[in-house]
């Protein structure tokens, strides 16, 4: 009869053998799991941010122009603001200065005519300067040369001892707000000198 008790020993650590062959020696990696690896294109990505970039610099260009040329319009509303009133005035500075020249100082007779007009020319002196602090100029621009862009020529006149296109009458002055015009200057200007024809010669001094 054979001893079973020395063979169990043998036959259990067998089993353990068997079992630690069996059993996994720890989690598989990724690489070991099949998972795709990762590419990145770099190209693309710097292409991308490129464009990115430049159409951000577009927009902030486009707005730094909205914002300019709100400024602008600012700028020039609060200029020429009184460009609208401005011109109804010019009718009254108008009537001022006829009435100083329908009747001229040296031709007054009484000191109360002559306070009436030392009043009437106050009151334009007072308007002139009114209009001098907004901006607005009077234009009298008689001597100078006609200019179409401030001047209105209302007619043409033989004048020898002006150059032609000099302005030898101002019928109504003009009126600039800034560098605006309000109204050009009515005027007269000299026109060139018709050149005499030549004397004809005779047929003896052809001859």
């Amino acid at each position: 009869m054979q001893d079973t008790s020395q063979q169990q020993p043998s036959q259990t650590s067998a089993e353990a053998a068997n079992n630690n062959v069996n059993e996994p020696a720890g989690p598989p990696t990724g690489s070991e799991a099949g998972a795709p690896a990762v590419e990145v294109d770099v190209a693309a990505l710097q292409t991308e941010l490129t464009e990115t970039k430049d159409r951000l610099l577009r927009a902030l260009a486009e707005t730094e122009n909205v914002r300019r040329r709100a400024q602008r319009d600012r700028e020039e509303a609060s200029k020429y603001a009184v460009a609208g009133f401005a011109k109804e005035l010019l009718s009254v500075a108008d009537n001022l200065r006829r009435a100083l020249d329908s009747l001229p100082e040296a031709e007054a007779r009484d000191q109360r005519t002559l306070s009436l007009l030392a009043g009437v020319e106050a009151t334009e002196r007072e308007l002139l300067r009114v209009f001098e602090r907004q901006g607005i100029r009077r234009v009298d621009p008689r001597g100078e040369r006609f200019d179409h862009n401030f001047h209105e020529a209302v007619f043409e006149a033989e004048r020898p001892e002006h150059p032609a296109g000099t302005i030898v009458e101002v019928l109504q002055p003009g009126y600039v707000l800034h560098d605006r015009l309000l109204r050009p200057a009515m005027v007269g200007v000299a026109k060139q000198q018709a050149t005499p024809p030549e004397p004809l010669k005779s047929a003896d001094t052809v001859a």
